[in-house]
């Protein structure tokens, strides 16, 4: 009787194991790939599912998204500059059967897979192609890396470059480079500006030669705005060649009139002299 009530224990203990073991629960982004006697039997969906213990193997693969990052590697770009470069990449199993059956360990195959390609797609492109054109470059890794986990039951749904380490005398190069540029820059508008001035000044000093009085109101105009902070010292500006020109007439008209002046008094006096030649005579 106790050997019989030990057997029952034993196969109500081995059916409660045997029953544990044959319930699965497959999460909603979930999917379970079973293998019967080590032959493909099936997917399982999501949901609560049960599978023969010991016979069957189920192996769930995750649908969601995975982020990968991409440790950063030294590479030197196609104008042999060193660089390290780190980038991140996306993807998601699509067929879990191939993601199970055509590759042992999917996730470390694509980390692998995509730094030799970032190495290798890095590598074609010089370092200003590399620093600018980084869109085309995540199109390019991952156009490969598509090619390639498309056959492991995935699908690489985006790559980006996260960081690139330049040398620090690369850096002072780039910087030096970047500053002469500006100063090229700043002379070229400085000397297109000065081109400008001399243009308008020209005009402008075409306007006042035709209109004389325009320079004068000019200079009260100067006046005016030196006036305004209150100076001690006044410098009156005023256009030398005429205030020369004016000064020489002014002085040609004075001995002009000097020399008027003279020419009568010398004229009175002979004529003073006539006349008294004239009364001696008469007497």
């Amino acid at each position: 009787m106790i050997w019989l009530w030990i057997t029952l224990i034993a196969v109500v203990a081995v059916a409660i194991v045997l029953l544990a073991l044959s319930i699965k629960i497959v999460n909603q982004y979930e999917r379970g790939v079973v293998l019967r006697f080590g032959r493909l039997h099936g997917v399982r969906e999501p949901g609560i599912r049960f599978i023969i213990p010991i016979v069957d193997v189920m192996t769930k693969v995750s649908l969601r998204i995975v982020t990968l990052p991409i440790q950063s590697q030294g590479i030197i770009t196609r104008d042999n500059v060193s660089v390290g470069v780190s980038a991140v990449a996306y993807f998601r199993i699509v067929d879990p059967v191939r993601s199970v059956i055509a590759i042992e360990n999917v996730h470390s195959a694509i980390d692998q897979i995509a730094q030799t390609t970032l190495r290798k797609v890095v590598g074609q492109h010089a370092l200003d192609e590399t620093l600018a054109e980084t869109a085309n470059l995540n199109a390019d890794i991952r156009e490969i890396l598509e090619q390639l986990t498309g056959e492991w039951g995935a699908e690489v749904t985006l790559v980006e470059l996260k960081d690139i380490l330049l040398p620090d005398t690369m850096k002072r190069a780039m910087a030096k480079q970047a500053e002469a540029e500006r100063v090229k820059r700043a002379k070229i508008i400085a000397a297109e500006g000065e081109a400008i001035a001399a243009v308008r000044l020209g005009e402008a000093s075409d306007t006042m030669m035709a209109h004389p009085l325009a320079v004068q109101l000019r200079t009260l105009q100067t006046l005016v705005d030196i006036g305004v902070d209150k100076n001690t010292l006044v410098v009156v500006p005023a256009p030398l060649m005429n205030s020369i020109g004016e000064l020489t007439a002014f002085l040609d008209r004075e001995h002009a009139a000097a020399a008027a002046a003279v020419g009568r008094e010398s004229t009175k006096h002979v004529v003073s002299a006539n006349a008294n030649g004239s009364a001696e005579t008469a007497r």
